[in-house]
């Protein structure tokens, strides 16, 4: 008995699976290793980029904190200002009740005054 036609056909495709198989173990094999020099150099390169990434990362921590510093400084300066407007503001207010009064009294005296006269 002869085997039949799709046998034939189904060994030509295990034996062609398994050449390229083959080939990428071969291909696989052929690839530099860890200490191939170019490897090495592509390596260096990822931490060199690395590297500055984390430098640029610590430089913008370092800026963000310099800048909440110098927003709370400017809060703080605010606050103060704020605080000396308002005590020069009291200040005005105690200085103009004390001058109606004085006028006020002043006032009362030509009145008086004028009254003592008639």
């Amino acid at each position: 008995m002869s085997a039949p036609k799709d046998d034939k056909d189904f060994r030509e495709r295990l034996s062609q699976a398994a050449d390229a198989k083959k080939a990428a173990l071969e291909k696989f094999r052929a690839q530099a290793g860890p200490d191939d020099p170019a490897a090495v150099e592509r390596r260096a390169a990822r931490e060199a980029v690395s590297a500055a990434r984390e430098v640029r990362a610590a430089e913008r921590k370092k800026a963000h904190a310099a800048d909440a510093a110098r927003r709370q400084a400017d809060a703080a300066r605010r606050e103060a200002e704020a605080a000396r407007q308002a005590e020069l503001k009291a200040e005005q207010e105690v200085r103009a009740k004390a001058l109606k009064a004085e006028q006020k009294t002043a006032r009362d005296a030509r009145y008086k005054a004028r009254k003592a006269r008639r």
